[in-house]
């Protein structure tokens, strides 16, 4: 008579499946609505208990650095534990496992480029508009969905001391690897403030003081001509659909980028560098 076959699931077996159950999920909701993964639109992923999957070595150690961000697991090779200087993973406040590549590419999607370091974390908490009257420059985005593109303007805000990225809750990317990889690093250096009706909430930066720009290719100024006051507020349409109606209707001004050569629109990652370097030049001068 056989022996009868011996259980093969470990509790980390059952983890890794969580995970890999969690990102299908994601991808799911993608696929039939549109959204990205993650996006705060849909009730299920409202929680603040659910799993952020930050990845990649930049990404990681500003996590690490953060104060707000609570981690609550770390896979990680021998390799990236010494790129990222952690000496001592007992130190840390969260479990580590170390792991092989090949055991974190089976929690990611193929095309993730991890480096060796994957961690498990909350979303980051969210800070109030009326918290930004310090801030010299705020960034508005209306449907700017690329995390990519939303990554790369990241970096550029905190390069020029940018308080805050406002952004709308639906058709925006949430807080994601593939958001913090682009931003490589930037994500956990700059409130990213999801909102549920962005023109309340150029409202709210009207009546606390900012002066808010919309970016507009027929704007009837240039940029530096419509800049004013110590506090600004850029705010930035999406490729090919630019500012929303109401959008439009709700910033005190709408103002153009001056392009002297034969293309008159630019990726809005480099629109946002750009206008965040002239607002800070008037702001400086």
């Amino acid at each position: 008579m056989k022996n009868p076959k011996k259980p093969t699931h470990t509790p980390k077996d059952s983890h890794y499946a969580k995970l890999r159950r969690a990102h299908r999920d994601a991808k799911a909701v993608q696929e039939t609505t549109g959204a990205e993964p993650g996006n705060k639109q849909h009730a299920g992923l409202l929680d603040p208990n659910r799993s952020v999957l930050l990845y990649g070595l930049h990404p990681v150690r500003a996590a690490l650095d953060n104060p707000d961000r609570k981690i609550r697991k770390m896979w990680i090779t021998k390799n990236a534990l010494n790129r990222i200087g952690v000496s001592d993973p007992a130190s840390l406040a969260f479990e580590v496992d170390l792991v092989t590549p090949q055991a974190i590419d089976k929690l990611l999607p193929g095309d993730a480029i991890h480096q060796g370091v994957l961690i498990d974390a909350a979303p980051l908490p969210i800070k109030p508009l009326d918290s930004l009257t310090d801030s010299p420059i705020v960034l508005v985005l209306d449907q700017v969905t690329d995390p990519h593109n939303v990554g790369a303007i990241m970096r550029s805000a905190v390069a020029f001391g940018a308080g805050a990225i406002v952004t709308t809750l639906r058709n925006s990317p949430s807080e994601s690897g593939v958001l913090a990889k682009s931003a490589s690093g930037a994500l956990e250096l700059i409130p990213y403030i999801q909102v549920t009706n962005l023109a309340d909430a150029i409202e709210t930066l009207n009546g606390i003081g900012f002066e808010t720009v919309g970016l507009d290719s027929e704007g009837p100024k240039k940029l530096e001509e419509t800049l004013s006051g110590q506090r600004i507020a850029l705010v930035l349409g999406a490729e090919g659909k630019g500012l929303r109606q109401k959008t439009r209707a709700t910033v005190k001004a709408l103002a153009r980028l001056d392009m002297p050569g034969a293309i008159k629109s630019l990726n809005v990652s480099n629109a946002a560098a750009i206008s965040l370097y002239a607002a800070h030049a008037h702001l400086t001068d």
